[in-house]
């Protein structure tokens, strides 16, 4: 397996992985019996149009792309930030269609949920870390919002099987998690897996809204917004027939493990 990134080259080593560095440009051509037919981005999508030349290169035959649900959820957003990032995944899956259609390539587009998963996820993990910080989470109201957490292992299961399913060629598939419940009872779980009683804030709107601008001096909540507050109470629900039908997509329910809390 050859592993393609825009930082540094991590170390090559038994596990059979090479890493290789994506230099900004101009890309030296592949030597000859380099080519690569198959691969999978993780990136943000709107990062792979700087690419295409790049994939071409390489022979590229087949692509899965990871985009979110966020381009269904986030359009309508009170949040500008938020709805520019809702656009700009819709654009940027139009852009792959485009572009893999007039080259003959086959592409698979993947929106997973709210994703979690070893301690490195700007979802659940963010929500541990600020218990930990400060012993309580605030909700907004009763926060029955229901969410579908799915697990990243989940995730990367469904791209080696989009890869290498032929009949699932050309589409776009959701992914959820195998659970559905409330934002409450999402977070009272966090707490759980961290080995503490919970300890849920109910605030109004307005408070949120104070508090987030006070929290966004921190670097680490500089991206919370009120609109976040907004949605737990916000069906976010999406099902996963049809990934389920084509790609064996099983995902697991929400079941934190002390590998998916950050260090």
């Amino acid at each position: 397996m050859t592993v393609f990134s825009r930082q540094a080259a991590g170390r090559s080593g038994s596990d059979g992985v090479e890493w290789r560095q994506i230099l900004p440009s101009p890309q030296p051509s592949p030597a000859r019996g380099e080519g690569v037919s198959h691969w999978i981005c993780v990136a943000p999508i709107w990062v792979l149009p700087e690419h295409f030349d790049f994939l071409k290169s390489y022979g590229v035959r087949r692509l899965v792309a990871l985009s979110s649900t966020s381009r269904f959820t986030k359009g309508d957003s009170s949040d500008r930030d938020e709805q520019a990032v809702a656009q700009r995944l819709s654009e940027s899956e139009a852009c792959l269609l485009t572009w893999a259609e007039e080259n003959g390539i086959e592409y698979v587009i993947l929106r997973p949920t709210l994703i979690y998963g070893r301690g490195r996820d700007k979802n659940i993990n963010e929500i541990a870390r600020f218990i930990r910080r400060f012993k309580f989470f605030p909700l907004l109201g009763w926060a029955r919002g229901l969410r579908q957490p799915v697990h990243a292992e989940d995730v990367a299961a469904a791209c080696l099987a989009a890869l290498e399913t032929e009949g699932a060629s050309s589409r776009a598939y959701n992914l959820s998690g195998g659970e559905t419940l409330t934002y409450r009872e999402m977070v009272n779980r966090v707490f759980a897996a961290l080995g503490r009683r919970p300890l849920l804030l109910s605030v109004p709107l307005w408070i949120f809204g104070v508090a987030v601008k006070c929290l966004r001096l921190l670097p680490r909540y500089r991206h919370w917004s009120i609109a976040m507050a907004e949605r737990m109470n916000r069906d976010l629900v999406f099902d996963h027939v049809e990934a389920t039908r084509d790609l064996g997509f099983s995902p697991r329910p929400f079941r934190l493990e002390a590998e998916d809390l950050p260090s």
